[in-house]
């Protein structure tokens, strides 16, 4: 009782000001964030949905030729192909359906882990689909893989797994009749849009080389050669396409893949996907110019030490001396007569320069 209790010279104010004060604006964004949800889920039961017209529009989407191309997707699973609407046509089906969210969230990192959630939620029906997944940053390759270090390649890995689970979420809140209609709907577009040409060719076989997929390869599976391309085979790559750029399959499950050394180079630790690919495709490039290269030096002709020797000594001029000299890498031998011929040409070319030369 008799305990003396120095005054605090920053005044009287009670220790929990400041945790209070966090906490009222932690409680004006939640106040906030209620009134959103609150005035979205008004709106949508006031102006409610015409099924009909957002059918309509679904459709109008579906007859433009740049969304059908990308409107499937297909993979291969116990030897039967597997097609469904992908995440582009499901993100259209709820923009168009309208009164509807969607998104993918990153809820926490740590310990090279990062734990999300993908949701969709229609406002009208009040009904919400939520998946929950992790996403470790590392990327497995053939040689074993390495740990995601750079802040764009972690983004990139979890928009891709978490489109996934975004489109599952969209596709489990629309009718399935309404998602089959659009997709049929795609399927007509592309059938009688599709035109064969050559700069769509060109187009597919660049699109595919991106994932190590060369001409070769692709013909094999078609069973014919890329001119007597057809629209229904068209559509198929298209598809498989889309597939491996959604990451929903490999190269491997739809072409015959060789074992290629250029195509199996080690990825550096930290490097991107598109560094990778840019790496593969330059030793690509680098061995087609050497295999050409090594043609071309067989198609060259070759002579022997008398026919040189010859043409040095025949020679009638310092030009003709020269064009003679051309021909000493072409002899067929050692280096030691290519080395002769050259002292030959040394001395013939001092006489012509003397005037000595007859």
């Amino acid at each position: 009782m008799n305990d003396v209790v120095a005054p605090n010279p920053f005044g009287n104010e009670p220790a929990a000001a400041v945790p209070v004060a966090a906490g009222a604006l932690i409680a004006a964004e939640q106040s906030k964030a209620i009134a959103e949800v609150q005035a979205a889920l008004y709106f949508a039961r006031t102006q409610p949905r015409d099924p009909r017209r957002a059918m309509d529009r679904m459709l109008q989407e579906c007859m433009r030729p740049g969304l059908a191309e990308e409107a499937t997707y297909q993979y291969s699973r116990g030897g039967n192909d597997i097609s469904g609407p992908s995440i582009r046509l499901a993100e259209m089906l709820a923009k168009r359906w309208g009164n509807m969210e969607a998104g993918v969230k990153e809820l926490s990192r740590r310990d090279g882990v990062s734990e999300c959630l993908a949701y969709a939620w229609d406002y009208e029906t009040n009904y919400r689909d939520v998946r929950t997944f992790t996403v470790r940053h590392w990327r497995d390759t053939k040689q074993g893989g390495y740990a995601l270090k750079d802040e764009r390649d972690i983004y990139e890995m979890i928009a891709n797994y978490g489109a996934r689970r975004k489109r599952a979420c969209i596709l489990a809140l629309i009718d399935g009749d309404v998602i089959e209609a659009a997709v049929r709907q795609c399927e007509a577009t592309l059938a009688t849009k599709v035109e064969i040409n050559d700069e769509l060719i060109t187009q597919m076989i660049e699109r595919f080389e991106t994932f190590g997929v060369t001409k070769e390869m692709i013909e094999k599976r078609i069973q014919r050669h890329m001119s007597a391309l057809t629209p229904a085979l068209a559509v198929s790559l298209k598809r498989i396409y889309n597939s491996l750029r959604d990451g929903m399959s490999a190269p491997a499950e739809w072409f015959e893949m060789p074992d290629d050394p250029a195509a199996n180079v080690a990825q550096p630790s930290g490097g991107t996907r598109a560094e990778a690919v840019k790496s593969r495709m330059k030793a690509k490039k680098e061995a087609k110019l050497k295999a050409a290269a090594a043609k071309q030096d067989e198609a060259k002709p070759q002579y022997t030490y008398a026919d040189v020797a010859d043409r040095l000594k025949n020679a009638k001029s310092r030009d003709d001396l020269d064009i003679a000299a051309d021909l000493i890498k072409s002899v067929i031998g050692d280096e030691a007569l290519r080395t002769e011929l050259g002292e030959l040409y040394s001395t013939l070319a001092a006489d012509f320069d003397n005037g000595d030369a007859s």
